[in-house]
């Protein structure tokens, strides 16, 4: 009688290993889908930081180039062009509009107003 009983509590133990090894196992189940989903996470926050610095790398050169061009073309730096050119150019330009006003008005002149 008492090895039946000893078989049956035996079982009863069984059952209950099998139990919290089944529960035990669905727990690992769900952690490993956590860290799954926390590595992709990561992953992705990776790229997009990359692509950012890439992002502000290529805004920080192409910064720095037209820094040195703007440099060089008011005479700023070294090798560009000189103030006093600019100052001509401008002055050559100015002139230039005020005597193309003026031929056009050659050809298209101003209507007078009669009271």
């Amino acid at each position: 009688m008492s090895s039946s009983r000893d078989a049956r509590v035996e079982d009863t133990y069984e059952l209950q290993n099998d139990q919290r090894l089944d529960e035990l196992h669905s727990k690992l189940r769900t952690l490993r889908g956590v860290t799954t989903d926390i590595y992709d996470d990561v992953e992705r926050q990776n790229s997009a930081l990359d692509d950012a610095r890439n992002a502000f790398s290529s805004f920080g050169s192409s910064l720095a180039q037209s820094s040195r061009r703007a440099g060089q073309a008011f005479g700023i730096t070294p090798g560009g062009v000189k103030q006093w050119r600019t100052i001509g150019y401008c002055a050559a330009a100015l002139i230039g509009l005020w005597i193309l006003w003026h031929v056009a008005g050659w050809f298209w002149p101003s209507s007078p107003t009669t009271p």
